[in-house]
Parts: structure tokens; sequence; C-alpha cells
């Protein structure tokens, strides 16, 4: 405990005092007595936490880094069922088999070590914890029995707010948020919003666009005129290679030699029917219609 207050006595004040202390002042600066008896609700011990530089969240959050357990005493009642996994120990051979079976737990020797038979709960919520029980639990590294600062309730603003109400999953939170924006920008995208976010992937899309009809449109220009020559080419070789050798001339039937031989040396995994070319061209041209989200803002 002064090693919990002595980490946050910086963002908050720590008092203890009995519950009948607690009501009396409490009662005297004129609060709410029924707000009280709802963050006294099943508290054992209490302690009272004021704080003007965090939020209840914030507080909640610096609290619940204080929990950690303890093994268990003779009388201590479990928190939570106590389970204990089937599988191998670390023990050796030795007395310790006998001392487990002893409290229920299952055991035997199995490969050289002690080995639990079976998955059992060996002690249910709310149970008490026999002085036996709690040194096989302290041998397998289990300590039930919680302990820190462990916040029952907050008054903020004149709220009365249940600690449950204040565990947040801020992992899932983040997650939540960054897939929210990503479908907002794709969203974005897609219905032409322009945006300091948008604007650049929007442009970027317009131009493609405008390349790819200027090129069915046989338009030339700077830009077209390389992709057009290239397919110019592709086409004069494909009507050349149907055509008989004796109607070519040299360069042409070495422009033919030389395609023939490229083809050849591509890997055979490479090759495909041309039906499934097709559908594979299909399938990237739709999915180069969509957003991949966020990443689009960064190339």
């Amino acid at each position: 405990m002064l090693g919990m207050r002595d980490t946050l006595r910086q963002q908050m004040v720590l008092t203890m005092a009995k519950k009948t202390l607690v009501r009396r002042a409490w009662k005297k600066a004129g609060l709410s007595e029924e707000e009280l008896d709802t963050l006294l609700d099943g508290v054992t011990i209490p302690m009272l936490v004021q704080t003007d530089s965090l939020n209840a969240f914030q507080l909640y959050s610096e609290l619940d880094k204080t929990r950690t357990g303890r093994p268990a005493k003779a009388g201590d009642l479990a928190p939570n069922d106590i389970i204990i996994e089937a599988g191998p120990t670390s023990f050796p051979p030795g007395p310790i088999v006998g001392e487990f079976n002893s409290v229920g737990i299952p055991a035997k020797i199995d490969k050289g070590k002690v080995s639990i038979q079976k998955t059992v709960t060996v002690v249910e919520k709310g149970q008490p914890i026999s002085a036996d029980m709690g040194l096989m639990l302290s041998k397998l590294d289990i300590n039930p029995i919680e302990i820190g600062l462990i916040l029952s309730g907050v008054i903020e603003g004149g709220t009365v707010m249940d600690a449950s109400d204040l565990d947040l999953d801020l992992d899932g939170f983040t997650a939540n948020l960054k897939s929210a924006t990503s479908g907002a920008f794709n969203v974005a995208c897609n219905i032409g919003w322009f945006t300091h976010e948008t604007v650049s992937v929007l442009l970027s899309k317009a131009a493609g666009e405008a390349l790819a009809v200027a090129i069915e449109a046989g338009i030339h220009n700077e830009e077209t005129m390389p992709i057009l020559i290239s397919r110019a080419h592709a086409r004069m070789l494909a009507v050349a290679g149907q055509m008989d050798s004796s109607a070519l001339d040299d360069d042409l039937s070495s422009a033919l030699g030389s395609a023939a031989t490229a083809a050849a040396a591509a890997p055979a995994a490479e090759e495909a029917p041309a039906e499934e070319a097709a559908a594979e061209e299909v399938e990237e041209e739709e999915e180069g219609a969509e957003f991949g989200g966020l990443g689009d803002l960064f190339g």
C-alpha cells in the first residue's frame, strides 16, 4: 500500500478511514448520502480518492494498474472460480502427487513429470479457500486473491458512475476509429468528394482514366504516343505472324524470331489460357476501381 500511495500521490489524494467516520464527514460536507452508499456498496476497506487532474476514466485506468495477485491464505474467499488446467507441471515425481490429490487436484506421473490429469474447478466463486489448497495453488504459481486500489465508483460533476462503466477497451476503440476513418475515406473517394485528404487520390484516378480514354480514342500526345506505337507494333507482328514467310523481309522475320524467342523463354508456370487471362484482367480492373482506404493517402 505504501508503494501504491507513493506512486499515485502526485495525481490524487488518498484518504483511509472507517466507514462511520467517512459517513460523518460526508454528511457534514452536505453531500448526498445515497451517492455515498452507492460508492461504498461491497467495499471492505474503504478509501476515498480525490483528484483535480484526472477525469473518471483516467482515474480508473491509473488505479487499475495497481491490481495484482497474492497467494491465498486460509479463509480467503475465492473472487472467481479457481480452475486448474490439465497438463504437465514442472514438478519431478515425489510426494507432491499425493498432496495434489488430497486437495482434489487429480495428478499422476507422466513422462518423468507430475501431470494434472484433467481440468477441474477446485474452489467456486465466493467459497473459502483452505490452508492446504492455498499452499498447492501457490506451488502452481496461482495467486487468486486480488489486491490493489480497486475502484467501486466515481462521482464527477454530480454524476455517479459505476466502475464497470469506466472500463474502456482502448485498443478496440482505436481499431474501430481507424476502421471508420478508412471507410469514410473510401466512401469520399468513390462519390468524388473533394477534400484535402482525397484530392490527390481523385486526381490520380482521373488522370489514369483520362489516359485510358485517350488511348482507346487514338488521341496522339506526348503521353499516349509510346503506348499507341507499342500497341501498333504488337498488332503488326500478330498480322505478320499469320503471313507466309516468303512475303516477309529480313527485318520483319528477325522481329518475329525475337518475339518467338522471348515467348519461349518465359516460365511455363506463367502461361495461362486466354480465358483465364481475360478473367484475371477483368478482376484487376474491378479491383482498380476501388480505393484502398487510408493507404492511398501515402501512395
